[in-house]
């Protein structure tokens, strides 16, 4: 995994810079470790595959069957798939993936709410409080003239 080539190609699509110490690498090197032990399952199951295709095809063909082989390396009993296809390894592959997600976004939301400012300024408040007082004063007006004062706020 060449980060340098990650980082520019973040940059080039979104404009964000990230620094190689930055989080979302472990995201990555996590992601790339699973997928790496997916596709060696899936490359051990299609070597199976094939193994039982090509004896099928010489039991039809009235040939004597290949000598047995081993079981293929890359899927041992820590690796085997589970009910779901899924392997023990992956599955804790994933709850770290999905912890890593959560304490990120836990982070970012504390972020927000720590530079976010926390209600109203004296001024706004003060400006709140005239405008309710001149909307009242507007509705005790007769209608003529609270129909002239309301077309002149339009404008």
């Amino acid at each position: 995994m060449d980060q340098q080539k990650l980082r520019t190609l973040v940059f080039e699509k979104t404009g964000v810079k990230i620094d190689v110490d930055d989080p979302v690498f472990a995201l990555v090197a996590l992601n790339e470790a699973v997928l790496e032990e997916a596709v060696e399952r899936h490359i051990a199951a299609m070597d199976a595959a094939s193994a039982e295709l090509v004896q099928s095809a010489r039991a039809a063909a009235g040939l004597p069957p290949p000598q047995p082989a081993a079981a293929p390396a890359g899927l041992t009993a820590t690796t085997a798939p589970s009910a779901f296809g899924i392997a023990p390894r992956e599955w804790r592959l994933l709850a770290a993936a999905a912890a890593i997600s959560l304490l990120t976004a836990l982070l970012v939301l504390a972020g927000q709410a720590a530079f976010r400012p926390a209600g109203l300024s004296a001024a706004q408040t003060q400006s709140l409080h005239e405008a309710e007082k001149l909307k009242q004063a507007i509705g005790k007006l007769e209608p003529r003239l609270r129909a002239e004062v309301e077309a002149q706020l339009q404008k």
